[in-house]
């Protein structure tokens, strides 16, 4: 065997087990399921981000509803951090305006975030998942996509919502 053969084989090794690599930690992102029951979980907040001027338009123009799951609830009321199993769940809908209402229409996503910190501890001890429109399997390539929007609210335990009364 040339020496040659031998660099070109060992780098065809290499990238194959560097490929191997990626693909076992592509494969470990423990998936959430989607959450067939959000609509009986605590109704936490409704909003409607409708212009431009909001500087989430672009991603998040709609009529939004938020729910918590049962172990989610009493720590967003309280104040304090999440338990392991605390969700939440984010629907978007389209809007338009008719007859001087605001209506919703389709749905344009679901985003869910689910606590569990030995499985995401890279994203604050959240799960992150996103079901475009009526899917009910998630499409978010990287947790940190949603990360890097909830990192800011780190003393809230990277929760947006509030709890309002």
């Amino acid at each position: 065997m040339t020496l040659r053969t031998k660099v070109l084989l060992l780098v065809f090794v290499a990238g194959v087990a560097s490929l191997g690599a990626l693909f076992a930690q592509a494969q470990q992102k423990p998936a959430i399921a989607y959450p067939t029951n959000y609509r009986k979980w605590t109704h936490v907040k409704t909003m409607v981000i409708w212009g431009k001027e909001n500087k989430y338009f672009d991603k998040f123009g709609g009529l939004h509803n938020v729910y918590a799951n049962d172990i989610a609830w009493p720590s967003l009321r309280q104040g304090r951090a999440y338990a392991d199993g605390s969700m939440f769940a984010f629907e978007l809908f389209d809007i338009r305006t008719f007859q001087g209402a605001i209506e919703a229409r389709a749905r344009k996503s679901l985003w869910v975030m689910k606590k569990n910190a030995k499985l995401y501890p890279d994203t604050g001890g959240w799960g992150f998942e996103v079901f475009q429109g009526y899917e009910v399997k998630g499409s978010l390539k990287d947790m940190k996509q949603c990360f890097s929007c909830h990192a800011p609210q780190k003393p809230r335990d990277y929760v947006n919502s509030d709890y309002m009364q």
